[in-house]
């Protein structure tokens, strides 16, 4: 018994050794390129957000227009349970 002891906690080890393995290769060769990828895409797109919002102000002298006072946009049917202002956009 104490062979078949050893043998098995050494199949553990060797088991928890290619496991281990694997999952540090998918780490550095899967998730941080993913992560590097996702990173340069959402710089480039708030890039163009940015310049967008340049040329917004230079149009219309140095300031963003106005937004369109839409009858639908916060339309309020009945309260809130803490009143008739949101949570994030109050005067």
């Amino acid at each position: 018994p104490p062979k078949e002891w050893v043998a098995k906690r050494e199949a553990i080890k060797a088991h928890a050794q290619t496991t281990t393995d694997l999952w540090r290769k998918i780490c550095f060769y899967v998730a941080v390129p993913s992560t590097l990828a996702t990173y340069l895409w959402v710089h480039n797109v708030e890039a163009e957000h940015h310049a967008h919002i340049e040329h917004e102000k230079e149009a219309n002298g140095g300031e963003l227009p106005e937004v369109p006072a839409y009858e639908y946009l916060n339309k309020r049917a009945k309260p809130f349970p803490w009143g008739m202002n949101s949570l994030f956009f109050n005067p």
